[in-house]
């Protein structure tokens, strides 16, 4: 028998008959799949553990969102009267 490069090769194995083939069945994701909710912003379907959106990007619930910034009438408030304390404390 004459070599035919890395492997030898029967003709006849290599074709499948259609009579030896099935058809797999798919597979069944219904017992797999994890529960999903409608996001309530954007009404797609996410899963229900997820904390935020991956399409809106919206925290679902206010536990899972990062905290707010200050508002800025409060962060200016608060150095106006840091400066007054400091102008009262230190002499000129």
């Amino acid at each position: 028998m004459a070599k035919r490069g890395r492997r030898e090769y029967d003709r006849d194995d290599d074709v499948d008959s259609d009579d030896d083939w099935e058809d797999p069945e798919p597979p069944d994701y219904d017992d797999d799949e994890e529960p999903c909710i409608p996001c309530p912003y954007c009404q797609r379907e996410i899963l229900e553990e997820s904390e935020r959106c991956p399409y809106c990007e919206h925290y679902l619930s206010r536990e899972d969102a990062p905290p707010a910034r200050k508002p800025l009438w409060l962060v200016v408030g608060v150095i106006a009267c840091l400066y007054v304390v400091y102008r009262w404390i230190v002499p000129r």
